[in-house]
């Protein structure tokens, strides 16, 4: 695997885009590229973004709005901009890098070593000799969320929130991200239930091609848009997502 496009959606986000961190991302033995999503940022964003560019321009294309679209749609169609260039994975990682881009390495990892596998989802468990900064409340309410997600698309994932994934390139990877996303908020539940939707097997072949990684880092980020009240929104999506694809969720199909 030659080239990995990482999709980054940004919202105001001139105090938390660490320039120097994006112009030095590199993999050992691949290329690594992104796609910017300015998403209607009121303050010097798109200025920041630029100056990321300037220092690997062959690397950098930015993708702007005037109007704020959301986090589900900036990843969706930066991902379909990612697509159009012909990429071996691409993947999104939040604007400020809770998840540092030396993670990226092990994602990529997985991918070349193993052909089965097309989906690579960060997963912050803390564990002794990992350096996981959660706050407690953010912590406790995501493992409610995650029992509660888990149930509803009948995968056992640990972590659907994290702000990092990369995914191998496929037809069907295409067809997830092809229409807009029914939820705002909790878009990564809803690519897992595309994913589920589109196999044959339904959610018993979907997780034989899902790896959740365990990060070494993870930085609970000064400045994060997540509030208390967007837990309640999460937890009506979820029964949206659930409506919406209820016949091809919490089953298993045949061959």
């Amino acid at each position: 695997m030659d080239r990995f496009v990482l999709v980054v959606p940004c919202y105001n986000e001139q105090d938390r885009l660490d320039v120097r961190e994006f112009q030095t991302a590199q993999l050992r033995h691949a290329r690594i590229e992104f796609v910017f999503v300015d998403d209607g940022s009121r303050d010097a964003t798109r200025e920041v973004i630029e100056r990321i560019r300037e220092g690997r321009p062959s690397d950098v294309r930015v993708v702007a709005y005037g109007n704020n679209q959301g986090k589900a749609e900036a990843v969706r169609l930066g991902t379909l901009e990612a697509l159009k260039t012909g990429p071996d994975a691409v993947g999104y990682w939040d604007a400020d890098l809770a998840t540092p881009l030396s993670e990226l390495e092990g994602f990529a990892q997985i991918l070349e070593t193993k052909p089965g596998v097309d989906v690579v989802m960060g997963s912050r468990v803390q564990l002794m000799g990992r350096d996981i900064r959660r706050r407690a409340w953010r912590h406790y309410a995501g493992r409610v969320f995650a029992t509660a997600a888990s149930v509803t698309i009948g995968l056992p994932v640990y972590d659907t929130q994290c702000g990092a994934k990369l995914f191998r390139v496929t037809e069907r990877l295409s067809k997830v991200f092809e229409r807009p996303f029914v939820s705002r908020w909790i878009f990564d539940v809803e690519i897992l239930a595309r994913f589920i939707a589109l196999d044959p097997r339904g959610a018993s072949g979907v997780s034989e091609a899902i790896v959740e990684y365990p990060l070494d880092r993870w930085m609970d980020v000064r400045g994060s848009k997540l509030k208390t009240v967007d837990f309640l929104r999460a937890a009506s999506e979820l029964g949206l997502i659930r409506r919406t694809y209820g016949g091809s969720l919490g089953r298993e199909r045949s061959p």
